[in-house]
């Protein structure tokens, strides 16, 4: 069956531009991109705008409510969770803490709908750091305790190693680190960091085993710690300084603003980065909570200085950079995956997104589509 996409404005998340063209499907991919393109069913787009699906770099679509729930509520949650991103245009998550390898499966045997799933199990971190689960009313409490999330905790190189195998031996694709820990304790001056040593331990043992690692690091001085130990990204980075954004010319940066959106220091740190020329993906942090889904995170960053257009490439083909699969998706291109989001008219603006969508491929099939 080849499908031909026909009357749509496609976009061109590198260049900010968008054509006039047809788009023939066959299967799961992009065969042709062009103007009077035949196939055996037809679709009209009615003008409207054809974006590459869009990629979350940092979300958390199975993570534990505040509240005391038994630990099925968190998986169970994380279904509707998955359906509505996929609905909103999202075709690819990275998450960042919360979902094991038996999301990826039930995704693949199609029990359950959702976007493709990169995941990193549990943040590592030292002892004291943002991994190890410790209250002082109730001493270690841990929530995300579960057989199939390794323990993340490590202190000293080799046991930073081992930590890493741990995580790649329960299916972690990415390896998420805490550099820092919590944005309170960075406020109050509590934070518990890992050594330099440390760090450098675990992105080697990371490469060595095949994979990239992700840094949570508030702080400018924890950013330009795990920037200069070879992390593939930097994630929130809310007091950036110039030393810091100079030390992430050779990584990417993930502000996640949805959450505290607030933080004029945020904001400044976003600002920072782009006169750096560090490269921005998107990622929202939380998936499909209140306000915080990554179409919010779009506004935010457009907001933030990155425009309509820069917005919507850190969410296609810079985030498909970012995570190795620029060859796979993040652009409406012949051989890239059919992951696709038409927009309801030609207008870009990131602001008014929620209401717009219209329909949804992935892979290939139409997953959603609008009156």
């Amino acid at each position: 069956m080849r499908t031909v996409l026909a009357n749509a404005l496609v976009f061109d998340p590198d260049s900010g531009t968008a054509h006039r063209n047809d788009i023939r499907l066959v299967e799961d991919r992009i065969e042709a991109v062009g103007q009077g393109l035949d196939g055996d069913e037809r679709i009209d787009c009615g003008g409207g705008l054809l974006l590459p699906g869009l990629i979350d770099c940092h979300a958390h679509v199975a993570f534990p409510r505040a509240e005391s729930l038994p630990r099925s509520a968190r998986i169970l949650e994380a279904v509707p969770v998955l359906r509505r991103l996929l609905d909103r245009g999202v075709t690819t998550v990275r998450d960042a803490w919360g979902a094991d390898a038996g999301f990826k499966h039930a995704l693949g045997e199609g029990w359950i709908t959702g976007p493709d799933l990169i995941i990193s199990l549990r943040q590592l971190s030292p002892t004291g750091g943002l991994g190890d689960a410790w209250e002082p009313d109730l001493g270690r409490r841990d929530r995300l305790g579960d057989p199939s999330l390794p323990d993340p905790v490590f202190d000293g190189p080799d046991s930073a190693r081992a930590a890493v195998r741990r995580m790649v031996q329960a299916g972690a694709d990415w390896i998420k680190l805490g550099a820092s820990g919590s944005l309170r304790s960075v406020q109050t001056g509590r934070d518990i960091t890992a050594t330099d040593e440390e760090l450098r331990a675990v992105v080697d043992e990371a490469r060595r085993c095949g994979r990239d690692v992700m840094a949570h690091a508030h702080s400018a001085k924890a950013a330009t710690a795990a920037a200069r130990a070879g992390v593939r990204s930097i994630e929130h980075g809310v007091f950036l300084d110039e030393e810091a954004v100079n030390a992430m010319r050779d990584c990417w940066y993930v502000p996640t603003l949805a959450p505290i959106h607030n933080n004029e220091a945020h904001k400044n740190s976003v600002r920072l980065a782009m006169k750096a020329g560090v490269r921005i993906a998107a990622g929202s942090d939380m998936a499909m909570r209140p306000h915080l889904d990554l179409l919010e995170e779009l506004r935010l960053l457009k907001e933030a200085g990155l425009g309509d257009e820069g917005a919507v490439k850190a969410a296609t083909s810079e985030a498909a950079r970012l995570l190795r699969l620029d060859d796979d998706r993040g652009r409406v291109e012949p051989g890239l995956r059919a992951d696709l989001l038409l927009l309801r008219d030609a207008t870009l603006d990131v602001a008014a997104l929620p209401d717009r969508v219209h329909s949804v491929w992935h892979n290939g099939i139409r997953t959603r589509s609008a009156p």
